[in-house]
């Protein structure tokens, strides 16, 4: 796969994005409360795409389901707006401090791809440290297309992490925000194997994902160590349907990373968040 191309980067703002069915239900006072209710119930339904929608990669089934509780998920014109915004309120201010370190990991890069770059905020803090090339790549095109709006200077791809469509050692740098614990165990392991066939021996992975502490810890030991905040995380980490958040928290993330030939060089947890720093190693 060497001599691949890069992606044609879209105009996002040109591009028609048609309604999905949570726009047509948002408008008025009933509407709004319909999807209310649909976002705090129990059952979870599966994503709708509308069958204009423009796509130059395929989704896959696991990513077409109602993550973080959003009807419809990450595939609707007004809510996907909202979203990327209301993550960073629903955080709390965490993700800001985190993306910064990331960016900050990755500074010395001459190209960094933001993987699941989702509305472009950590694309935002790679280009706020000066990193000359940064591309984002996601599979929702509403994200893009909010990616796009916030950060012009970046190049926007719709894909997936593990088909990227880059070629072998394209990036000097990777950055990885909140994606592995939203993937399924097989495809995870697709997609690190991908990374690291697009990232330069001696290349940077920069990867931010929530920490396990509030997943596995009991709530008055989290309130002990972290106060109010504590209970506020596990309480959300337990309230938002993330259906293989269980299962990325099960897996030794180093000793993977050792797997695909990684060396890690830093590890820190910064409530509620973790970072893994790890390099390339030369084969």
């Amino acid at each position: 796969m060497t001599g691949l191309r890069d992606p044609v980067p879209p105009r996002w703002a040109e591009v028609p994005l048609p309604d999905a069915w949570t726009d047509r239900e948002a408008h008025g006072a009933r509407g709004a409360w319909r999807l209310v209710r649909h976002a705090l119930g129990r059952r979870r339904a599966r994503v709708e795409l509308p069958a204009d929608l423009p796509l130059s990669a395929e989704i896959p089934r696991y990513a077409l389901q109602e993550f973080h509780n959003i009807p419809n998920g990450n595939y609707s014109n007004r809510l996907t707006r909202g979203y990327a915004t209301g993550f960073d309120v629903a955080m709390l201010g965490r993700m800001r401090p985190a993306r910064r370190r990331m960016a900050d990991a990755l500074a010395g890069c001459a190209s960094v791809l933001d993987v699941g770059c989702g509305g472009g905020a950590s694309t935002a803090a790679l280009a706020g440290r000066g990193i000359a090339e940064v591309w984002g790549i996601d599979p929702s095109p509403y994200l893009l297309r909010c990616a796009a709006g916030r950060v012009p200077d970046a190049r926007f791809v719709q894909g997936i992490a593990e088909a990227t469509g880059f070629a072998d050692e394209r990036f000097d740098g990777i950055a990885c925000c909140f994606v592995f614990h939203e993937l399924p165990p097989h495809a995870a392991d697709r997609a690190l194997a991908e990374l690291a066939r697009i990232l330069r021996r001696g290349g940077r992975l920069a990867i931010v994902e929530p920490a396990a502490e509030q997943y596995h810890t009991g709530m008055w030991r989290l309130v002990a160590r972290h106060g109010p905040l504590g209970a506020y995380f596990r309480v959300l980490a337990r309230a938002i349907h993330e259906p293989f958040a269980a299962q990325w928290h099960r897996r030794d993330a180093r000793a993977w990373l050792a797997e695909h030939r990684f060396r890690v060089v830093v590890d820190r947890v910064d409530f509620p968040v973790r970072m893994l720093v790890s390099e390339r190693e030369p084969q």
